[in-house]
C-alpha cells in the first residue's frame, strides 16, 4: 500500500510539471533505501559516464548544429538543394526534407529544425501552391526526419546507454534514415505531379554553381565527419571536436553571420541547456537502471514475455507497438536514458543484432515525435506556425502512414540496417 501511494505521488508531479530529473532521482533514491543500499549508487553512475572519452561528443555536436542554425546556413542549404532537386515534381517539397534531415542530424530532435527551418520553408511552399496541411505536415514530419543520420546526438547517447558502438551506428543508420527520405520524396513528388498549380523549375547548372558557391563551406561537413571517422583519422569524439572548431571558423570569420563576441557565447549557452538537461537526466536514469538490473527487472519482464511471445516476429512487433508509444509520450532523450537498458537483454534473447536494435529503436522514436495524440513536434508546429494542434494531427497523418510503412521494413529487413556495417568491415 506505502509503494501504490508513493507512485500515486510520484504520478502527480509527473503531470503537474515536475522535470523528470527528479521524478526519476527521486524513484532511484527510495528503490535504493528500501533495498538498503547506499543512496550514493544513484550518483556514481553519472560520475562513471563523465569519464566516457565519448560523452565529450555530445556538447560539441550539440553546440555545432546550433551555430548552423542560428546562422544563414539554412538558406544556403536550402538553396542548394533546391538547385539539384528544384525541377523535380514536388521538387520544393523533396528540398524541404533533405535540408531538414541536414539539420536534424545536426541539431538532434530539440525542435531546432521546425523553429529554424519552419520559417523559411513554409511561406515559400504556400507561396508556391502548396496546401497549407500538405505543407503543415510536411514540415512537422521532418522535425524529426535526420536523426538516423549522424552524427545524430540521439544515435551518440544510444551508443553510451546501450554501449553499442557508435561508429556502428552512424553507418547502420545512413541507409534506413535514406529509406524514410525516399518515401517521404515519392510522396511529395506525386502530390506536386497531381497538382496543377505547383510550377517545375528548369534544371540549371548557373544556379547550381552558384549555389555549391554560397554554400562551399557547409558541403564538406559530412565527408569530414564519415570520412574522418570511416578512413580511421579520428574518432567520433575527435570529429564532434573538429566539427565545432570548424563550423564557428566558418560562420564568424568566413561567412560573418554570427559575431563572435555577441552571438557564440549565448549559442553556446543556449545549446549547453540542452546538453545540461540530457546529462542530468542520465546520471539519475542510470542510476534506477541499476537497481533495475540489481532486482532483474528484465529477466522478470522477458520471463512474462515467454508465456506470450515465442517468436523473434511477435516480439518485433510488440516492440515497435511500445516504442512508437514512449516515442509519443517521452522526449528521444529521456526515452533511450529509460528504456533502452531494459530492452537490450530482452532483445538479446530474442536473437536481435544490437545494431540493429539501435535503429529499429531510433527510427520507432522518430516517428514518436510525430504520433497523436501527445507527440512532440505536433506541439512544436503548432507554436511555430500558430495552428491548432487538431489541424497537426490531420495533416500529418499521410506522412505517418508512410514512415510506418518504412519502419516495417527496417525491422524485418535487419540487411538494410548492417549492410554498410558488414561493408567496411565494423
Amino acid at each position: 500500500m506505502t509503494m501504490i501511494l508513493i507512485g500515486i505521488v510520484f504520478l502527480l508531479l509527473a503531470l503537474i510539471g515536475t522535470p523528470l530529473f527528479v521524478i526519476i532521482g527521486g524513484i532511484a533514491l527510495l528503490a535504493f533505501y528500501s533495498a538498503d543500499i547506499n543512496s550514493s549508487a544513484v550518483i556514481i553512475e553519472l560520475y562513471r559516464m563523465a569519464s566516457a572519452p565519448t560523452l565529450l561528443a555530445i556538447p560539441l555536436f550539440t553546440f555545432a548544429g546550433y551555430m548552423l542554425a542560428e546562422s544563414k546556413s539554412p538558406k544556403r542549404i536550402v538553396a542548394l538543394a533546391n538547385s539539384f532537386v528544384g525541377w523535380m515534381p514536388g521538387g520544393l517539397a523533396v528540398v524541404s526534407l533533405i535540408s531538414c534531415a541536414f539539420f536534424t542530424a545536426f541539431t538532434g530532435a530539440s525542435g531546432v529544425t521546425i523553429i529554424a527551418m519552419g520559417g523559411l520553408l513554409y511561406p515559400i511552399l504556400i507561396k508556391e501552391s502548396y496546401s497549407e496541411k500538405f505543407s503543415l505536415g510536411l514540415l512537422t514530419t521532418s522535425g524529426s526526419l535526420g536523426l538516423l543520420f549522424p552524427p545524430s546526438l540521439p544515435i551518440i547517447l544510444y551508443g553510451l546507454v546501450s554501449g553499442t558502438s557508435i561508429d556502428k551506428l552512424f553507418l547502420a543508420g545512413v541507409l534506413p534514415g535514406a529509406l524514410f527520405v525516399a518515401i517521404l520524396a515519392i510522396y511529395s513528388g506525386a502530390v506536386g505531379g497531381r497538382s496543377g498549380k505547383i510550377e517545375r523549375h528548369r534544371f540549371d547548372w548557373k544556379v547550381v554553381g552558384k549555389a555549391m558557391r554560397g554554400a562551399i563551406w557547409e558541403i564538406p561537413l559530412p565527408f569530414i565527419i564519415l570520412g574522418g571517422i570511416y578512413g580511421g583519422f579520428f574518432t567520433a569524439t575527435e570529429a564532434a571536436a573538429i566539427t565545432a572548431f570548424y563550423v564557428t571558423i566558418v560562420e564568424t570569420l568566413i561567412y560573418r553571420d554570427l559575431h563572435p563576441v555577441r552571438d557564440v557565447p549565448r549559442i553556446m549557452q543556449e545549446s549547453m541547456i540542452l546538453v545540461g538537461g540530457i546529462l542530468i537526466i542520465l546520471g539519475t536514469a542510470l542510476g534506477l537502471t541499476n537497481y533495475l538490473v540489481d532486482e532483474e527487472i528484465p529477466m522478470k519482464i522477458l520471463d512474462l514475455m515467454r508465456n506470450y511471445i515465442n517468436s523473434k516476429l511477435v516480439f518485433l512487433i510488440v516492440l515497435n507497438l511500445f516504442l512508437i508509444v514512449v516515442g509519443c509520450l517521452m522526449d528521444i532523450f529521456s526515452a533511450i536514458i529509460v528504456v533502452v537498458p531494459l530492452i537490450i537483454p530482452i532483445a538479446r534473447e530474442f536473437g536481435v543484432d544490437p545494431v540493429h536494435l539501435g535503429i529499429i529503436f531510433l527510427a520507432n522514436l522518430e516517428i514518436g515525435y510525430m504520433t497523436p495524440p501527445v507527440g512532440l513536434n505536433l506541439f512544436i508546429s503548432s507554436f511555430r506556425f500558430n495552428k491548432p494542434v487538431i489541424t497537426l494531427y490531420r495533416a500529418t497523418l499521410p506522412f505517418l502512414l508512410l514512415l510506418l510503412i518504412g519502419l516495417i521494413i527496417i525491422t524485418y529487413v535487419p540487411q538494410l540496417s548492417l549492410f554498410l556495417v558488414e561493408l567496411m568491415g565494423k
